[in-house]
This record gives structure tokens, sequence and C-alpha cells, in this order.
């Protein structure tokens, strides 16, 4: 999981690009990089938050009025400054690629790259595989001289892209002398959205829309652009220098795109596939609550709180359908990062005590229930349940508005082993005495995904749920082998 946008803009990009990536950091905060071109490739990136690497001085010199940005939540590859994106090469042009997602056929693509076409990899991030294996199939392609000529190119290019690379990827490039090139997996598993904004101080030679692309739609409106739906899977668009856009949907598959972006990954203002995350969240919450009421009709808590913050929502639809006050029991310091997204367990371990802290007179001598968006490796939950007895409280319930996350995911989530996860290998009841609860309970699958696809004109067919079931959408040669490993 990662956040990516581009931008063809009539004024200077890169100011636009770190506001999206800032709108973007809870996608990613191992690193940020913005790439720009006019006549030459400008770029800067650096380890940590993007408010610590661009600064006043340094994105100034980012010129050009198309770029990309990225922030990194490394899946694959290292975490040298090395690994940082967008990451580029030199022939043919001059391209750069920011991605979010994570390719299954990794080793395969490897072997190709390195020894058929004779390429050197600088990383192991697959990103610069995909880099490498777009530029040397453009390389194949002539010199074609009209955005026309070069789209068609586009068209044989990425297609054959499609059929070499397997797993998730949405992906923002740019083509020095040609635009910006956008394109998405077949299945649509990682996010990627559009939007336009109609120029105040129209060009005679460039035309009068600006375009966006991102992970998510958050930056829209502070920036001024319109919502304008998805880039679909299987889709190319190429808009030229000279801000023409072409578009073209190139291969049509099942819509698959990943549960978990709703559960956790994405701010709750988002609308990721003509799905308002917000609004699913509180499905997720008030499908949550039947389920309790049906299960434990007698058993009725003194507060319902949430693990701040992306279970807010959820809790307060869950408080609302069994009557009971929502409260804020448990302080979030807003200046610590997501403890999920983090590199290490023990940083893990030491931020969440760090993060949250208890409200003494919300929680003692009270029945409280816990809501929260997930349950991964169990460290935040257990701390979570030790600081509420810590304060008082007379019985916990703990309720996940997700079901157990039992299986790895290989399209963009850090989740290698089935060992880390706590329901990877353990019973509801087993989990429920490691976090020394009352009660323990997940939310149904089917609910899970009644919730999300409940409303809205959003043609999923299925949700990746590949952490939850083990059905995994994409078939590539590392995901059998991981699986069969676990």
């Amino acid at each position: 999981m990662c956040g990516i946008a581009g931008i063809y803009s009539h004024k200077p990009a890169a100011p636009e690009l770190y506001e999206s990536i800032v709108h973007l950091q809870h996608r990613g905060t191992d690193a940020a990089g913005i790439m720009t071109y006019d006549k030459r490739m400008h770029k800067e990136k650096g380890l940590g938050l993007a408010r610590d690497i661009f600064t006043k001085d340094n994105i100034p010199l980012l010129t050009g009025n198309i770029g990309i940005s990225h922030n990194r939540y490394p899946t694959h590859g290292g975490f040298g400054h090395g690994e940082v994106q967008p990451v580029w090469t030199s022939v043919p042009y001059g391209i750069a690629i920011a991605h979010n997602g994570q390719i299954t056929n990794y080793d395969e693509l490897v072997e190709e790259v390195t020894k058929t076409e004779k390429r050197y990899l600088n990383t192991t991030s697959d990103t610069e595989v995909i880099l490498h294996i777009f530029a040397e199939e453009l390389n194949k392609n002539g010199n074609p001289q009209t955005s026309e000529e070069f789209f068609d190119v586009l068209c044989e290019v990425v297609s054959t892209l499609f059929k070499k690379v397997r797993g998730a990827y949405s992906i923002t490039a740019l083509i020095v002398g040609k635009g910006l090139v956008v394109f998405r997996d077949p299945r649509g598993i990682r996010p990627l959205v559009r939007g336009e904004r109609v120029n105040e101080n129209k060009w005679p030679s460039k035309g009068g829309t600006d375009y966006i692309f991102a992970s998510e739609n958050t930056m829209f409106y502070s920036m001024g652009y319109e919502s304008k739906g998805n880039v679909l899977p299987g889709e190319l668009i190429y808009v030229d220098n000279d801000g023409k856009l072409f578009s073209k949907r190139l291969v049509k598959e099942e819509f698959n795109p990943c549960i978990f972006e709703y559960v956790y990954f994405a701010r709750p203002d988002a609308i990721l596939n003509d799905v308002g995350v917000y609004r699913s969240r509180l499905r997720m919450g008030q499908n949550l609550a039947y389920a309790w009421k049906k299960k434990y009709p007698d058993i009725t808590p003194d507060i319902v709180i949430p693990a701040p913050s992306t279970a807010n929502t959820s809790a307060l639809s869950f408080a609302h359908e069994i009557g009971v006050r929502y409260s804020e029991g448990l302080y979030k310091n807003h200046f610590i990062g997501r403890t999920f997204i983090m590199p290490g367990q023990e940083e893990r371990k030491r931020s969440v005590k760090h993060k949250l802290v208890p409200q003494e007179t919300e929680i003692r001598g009270k029945k409280v229930l816990i809501v929260d968006d997930s349950i991964v490796r169990g460290n935040t939950s257990r701390e979570i349940v030790r600081m509420v007895k810590d304060f008082g409280a007379k019985e916990i319930y703990f309720v996940s508005a997700c079901p157990p996350l039992k299986f790895p995911c290989y399209y963009g989530v850090s989740l290698p082993t089935r060992e880390e996860l706590i329901a990877g290998n353990k019973s509801v009841d087993s989990i429920k005495e490691i976090l020394g609860v009352d009660i323990l309970m997940y939310q149904e699958i089917d609910d899970l995904v009644e919730a999300v696809t409940r409303i809205g004109d959003h043609h999923i067919d299925t949700p990746c749920m590949a952490c939850l079931d083990g059905h995994y959408v994409v078939n590539g040669r590392k995901v059998h082998e991981l699986v069969h490993e676990d």
C-alpha cells in the first residue's frame, strides 16, 4: 500500500504534487518522492515524511507542469534511499514511474529483465522491474511522431505488460517529451481515481483542462479538482504535452478491488471505486451491531469506545444501533504514526503506548465494548485491553469490523506470513484468551462485503479478500509457492 499521484497542469506541478502526497501520507510514511520534467527530469526524494523531505528551497527546483509523486509503505524491496520512488531510466526518451501495489511473479520477471533483456537492476524493488519491462517494450516500437501514433504504441506496450506482469499495480509514469501515462492492473486491486480542473487562464496551445490521477480523491477539493471517477481496471490513459487526453480500456476481467482499503487503509472521506469509505464503515458498524444483538441479546455494554481512529466511524454506528452511548474513551496522540504500517514489531509495541491514553472517567467501573477496525498481529489490541483494564473497566468486550485476517497478502499489504497474523493459526477462543477479554466477536465475511457493496454504481464483481478467505484473485508462481509454504 502506497500513495501515488500524477498531475498535468497549466502551472508548476511540484507544489500540487507535494500537497497530494501530504493528503496521502496515511498510505505510507517510510519515504516520499516527486519527479517533474520540462526539457529534462527533476527529482527530489528521501526517507521519512513528505513535510520533512520537501522544503521551500527544493520544491521550486522541480520545474515543469507535468509530474508524479509517491509515498512509500514498503511491501517489496529494502528500506534504503535507492528504493524510494519514483524510479527512472534514461532509455528510451527518459521514463519515470510510481507504483502502488505488489507483483506476484517478481522472480520470473527479474530473470527476463536481467538475462534476456540484459538490463541492470539497481534495487530489489518490483517497481524497478515494471519500469524496465515498460521501457523495453516501448523501445521496440520505433519512434512515433504524433500523439495519436504514440498512444497506439502505448496501447501495444501496456497490453504486453498486462500479459507479463501479475499482481496489483496502479501506475503513474512520466515520459520526457511525450507526457503523462497512467494505467491500472486488469483486476483493479489497488485504487486509482481521476479528477479534472478547468484552467483559470487557458493557454492557447495547451488546452483548457488540468488532470490529476491519485490513489484517493482526498486532495481534490482543496486543489480545485472535480472528481471524474476512476481509472478503470485494465485502462490506459495518456495526456500529451499539449493536454490532449487519450484513453482506452485494453482488457476487461473480473473487478476485484481490495476490501481492506475500506476497512483500514483509505481515509474516511475518500471515494474509491464509486463507494464512499465513510459510509461503508458506518455500514460495517451497523452490521456488527445486528450480529451482536442476535448473538448476545441479553448483554448490553455501558459504553462503546473505538480503537482510534480508523474504527471511530464503525463504533459510532454500532453504538447507535444498540442504543448505547458512544465515547472516545481512548485519547489518541495524532503525532504518532499508524502502528500497522510501522516497519518493526518492537516499534509498533512502543508506539501503541505513546499513541493511546485511556480516559478514566469514561472507563472506570463500566462494561466497556471496544470496536476496532481489524486485528492484525494482535499487539495493538492486547495493549488497548491492558490499558482499559488498568483504568478500571469492569468487563471488556472486543469486536472487530473486519473478519479474522488468516492469510498473507501479496498485492501490496505487508502481511508476509501466517505466523505474523494472530488469526493465522489460532481459533477465536484462543485469541480471546490472548487478548484477555470477556467477549471477542468478529464481523462475518458476508456482512463485510455487504457493507462495502450495498450502495453505489460501483460495478464491483467480488472484492479481493485473499487475506480473509485465502482466495487469491491473481494467480502467480510466487503466490502459490508462498501459500504452500504457509
